[in-house]
């Protein structure tokens, strides 16, 4: 197969909204975060957006508490 005719690749968005993964953006951006490559790694987001909020926090606290 040409890559050069395979079109591009499939984003996958996740919809803080609903929850759900959406295949192409579908919905207002207020909403998505993304794009990603894959349906996993989107639908990963939002723990993944947790944990590095809470690596933040404690470096944040460590640095004040230094």
């Amino acid at each position: 197969m040409d890559d050069a005719n395979a079109g591009p690749a499939p984003e996958f968005w996740f919809n803080t909204a609903t929850g759900q993964v959406e295949q192409g953006r579908q919905t207002s951006w207020e909403h998505l975060m993304g794009p990603y490559p894959t349906r996993a790694e989107a639908q990963a987001a939002l723990e993944r957006a947790r944990e590095r909020s809470r690596a933040w926090d404690e470096e944040d606290d460590a640095w004040h508490n230094s």
